[in-house]
């Protein structure tokens, strides 16, 4: 159990470290490429605005949300751009390649020409490996096309995105390593807490097991001199539940510890059989119908005395809140890709169409409403919690499911094939 939760205090505690970087991470990397763009625009807008040159004197840049600063003419030597203009019959007029080197005249040509049938007054075009973004400008004489190389502003984004992802993985990482050292530390109040639980529910056990046994040693005493009446019957029927009860409690204690418990590849099959027939007569004695399917030769990886502990727990909470000659009806199968066990158990149960059957596995949960019984046969909502925990144990599942008037726990463990 307190593997369990340390193991879970580790994940959910990595997991919200995780959100917490992946949001940072995430918005400078999304701030820092609209700040790229955002570059890109505004040297477009000042070449355009300058016929493809750089502009004589300190410009401004355009008002935007997270606006760059003032460009000068030295600031802009450090862009890659070049540009085209043409007359209105498309007749080239000239070329400004002084800035770029990786592009002749010839195709700086083709490039304007491929931007000039998209029609469009900017965008980007892919060209050697590399993107430019382009802006065009038309007046009422000629054509202005402006090619600027985008690589090295968004080569800056790139490199602050990957250095927060490289420092976000160290920080979870390094997070990680310290969580898993000093998390015994950080528990340790609901270590000693579950501890006192566990060293209480055991020590109570033993010492209400003593005063119970003189009760019962009494009753019998009783009934042998006076005879059997309804107050010693009473008496010793209340021993039995508390007893019981006794027993519930120490069981589920040890339960969580899971000191005894051997996981093995046993046959389910066998197990199931041998269940069910020793349950079939007290079925049948409370006036109901019981069935069994068990298909032969199933193997599991459970622990023997838990898996019939936990067959036993289903049959008698199904023989208790059966339906008066109602049916109950034992399934042990292979699931629809054979890789995992099915077994079911399932009861008829009129009353429980509006039932949260999610909270019968809450330990001391009972639904008053629709579970109304006998004394005789109430349980303590011990049981569904017992098993439970011993399926999870197996590393199964188990869920309830309400149709046509019945109500089905099933348990789903992986399949164990030997000699594969």
């Amino acid at each position: 159990m307190i593997r369990h939760f340390r193991k879970q205090f580790i994940i959910f505690s990595t997991c919200a470290l995780l959100l917490v970087i992946v949001t940072i991470v995430g918005s400078i990397s999304s701030i820092t490429y609209f700040r790229a763009h955002q570059e890109v625009n505004s040297v477009l807008q000042i070449l355009s605005n300058n016929e493809g040159e750089m502009p004589a004197r300190t410009v401004s840049s355009q008002p935007q949300l997270f606006s760059q600063s003032q460009f000068t003419k030295e600031s802009l030597y450090q862009y890659r751009y070049f540009s085209a203009t043409f007359n209105k019959k498309n007749k080239q007029m000239q070329i400004e390649d002084s800035h770029i080197l990786s592009v002749s005249p010839a195709e700086i040509q083709k490039l304007t020409q491929r931007v000039l049938k998209r029609h469009r007054t900017q965008g980007r075009i892919f060209y050697h490996q590399t993107f430019y973004a382009y802006r065009v400008k038309n007046n009422s004489k000629r054509t202005n096309v402006v090619f600027l190389d985008e690589s090295l502003m968004l080569a800056k984004a790139r490199e602050v995105t990957y250095l927060g992802v490289f420092l976000g993985i160290i920080s979870l990482l390094l997070y990680t390593i310290v969580l898993i050292l000093f998390s015994n530390a950080a528990i340790r109040p609901i270590i000693q807490a579950e501890k006192r639980q566990k060293e209480f529910i055991t020590n109570a056990g033993h010492e209400l097991k003593t005063p119970l046994s003189v009760i019962s040693a009494n009753n019998e005493m009783q009934e042998l001199l006076n005879g059997e009446n309804d107050l010693t019957k009473s008496t010793k029927e209340q021993v039995g539940r508390l007893t019981k009860l006794i027993n519930y409690f120490v069981s589920l204690a040890r339960l969580q510890e899971r000191p005894q418990m051997t996981l093995s590849v046993i046959d389910a099959s066998q197990i199931t059989n041998r269940v069910a027939d020793n349950f079939k007569n007290v079925i049948l004695q409370d006036g109901k119908h019981f069935k069994k399917s068990v298909t032969s030769g199933l193997k599991v990886r459970a622990d023997e005395n838990y898996f019939y502990e936990l067959i036993s727990i289903l049959l008698d909470n199904a023989n208790k809140y059966c339906d008066p000659h109602g049916d109950v009806f034992l399934n042990l199968r292979l699931g629809k890709r054979k890789k995992n066990v099915i077994l079911s158990v399932t009861n008829s149960f009129a009353a429980g169409k509006d039932v949260d059957y999610q909270r019968f596995f809450e330990r001391f949960y009972r639904e008053d409403k629709a579970r109304t019984v006998s004394e005789k046969r109430s349980g303590y909502g011990i049981g569904l919690s017992m098993a439970q925990s011993i399926v999870k144990s197996f590393g199964g599942q188990i869920k309830a499911s309400y149709s046509n008037g019945k109500i089905s726990f099933i348990i789903t463990i992986k399949r164990q094939i030997k000699n594969k």
